[in-house]
């Protein structure tokens, strides 16, 4: 396992807000050298304690504001047919998260479209077509209330 320190957690919090900064304005707010950052960071990074930098997207600039939570029940759990479901799932772009749970579900889903005609498309053509599928269950996100891609430290 990783060890951090209060400097490492305080350094993940920063990046996690916003890793464009340059080191030199962590180690300003840190209290050290440049250099010092990017060893941290570098470190970090090595241990796939950060795993990627991404850019966040705003939904409804891009026509996808439309977010859907379905979820899914698998008529059989054999291992074949949940590494094949989720082999299928991971080639839709619509779907932005994938969770396999426990409960009266197998897997929920994110899901992200412009609006309800072009979920129903999903559905009709992409989603129920993959076998094994049993039955569907959506939810529609009204309002969001706090979405984060931030982990706490």
């Amino acid at each position: 396992m990783f060890m951090f320190d209060k400097v490492d957690q305080h350094l993940l919090v920063m990046l996690q807000e916003d890793s464009k900064k340059t080191n030199k304005e962590y180690a300003n707010k840190l209290g050290l050298s440049t250099t010092a950052v990017y060893e941290r960071i570098k470190r970090l990074e090595k241990s796939d304690v950060i795993t990627k930098y991404v850019a966040l997207v705003d939904k409804k600039k891009v026509n996808k504001a439309f977010v859907v939570l379905c979820h899914v029940k698998l008529i059989q759990h054999t291992k074949d047919n949940v590494l094949q479901f989720e082999r299928e799932i991971l080639k839709l772009e619509e779907i932005a998260e994938c969770y396999h749970v426990s409960g009266d579900y197998d897997y929920i889903l994110k899901i992200h479209v412009e609006h309800m005609e072009a979920y129903r498309e999903f559905m009709v053509s992409k989603l129920t077509v993959i076998a094994n599928i049993g039955s569907t269950q959506s939810t529609f996100i009204i309002n969001e209330v706090k979405h984060t891609t931030a982990i706490g430290i």
